[in-house]
């Protein structure tokens, strides 16, 4: 994917180039995986030439939850699209964009 992203003609792109990705925390809970996406990024900036990425650090389960008790997540802050955003008061179609990104794992 970052090699894909890499590729883009970002001079030509009106209104900036945002890479939203979404890891679940249980990808970085050894500190193995973390240096892996370490290095990942660093060979994404630094041989790639990447421009930008931000990250929701969340599972799908509890993104599902959020949704159907709110309640429960009121502290729940997740990257849109070049904001940061209290989950629960997105609208649903926002949510459902939020939970349908794809999950990279190492």
């Amino acid at each position: 994917m970052f090699k894909s992203v890499s590729k883009l003609d970002t001079e030509h792109i009106t209104g900036g180039v945002l890479l939203n990705q979404k890891v679940s925390p249980a990808m970085l809970r050894h500190e193995e995986d973390r240096k892996k996406l370490i290095l990942l990024l660093r060979t994404f900036f630094n041989r790639l030439d990447g421009f930008h990425v931000q990250y929701n650090v969340v599972d799908r389960a509890t993104l599902l939850d959020a949704q159907a008790h709110p309640e429960r997540h009121r502290d729940l802050i997740v990257r849109v699209a070049g904001y940061s955003a209290f989950f629960n008061v997105l609208s649903k179609a926002t949510q459902d964009d939020i939970i349908a990104r794809t999950e990279q794992t190492l």
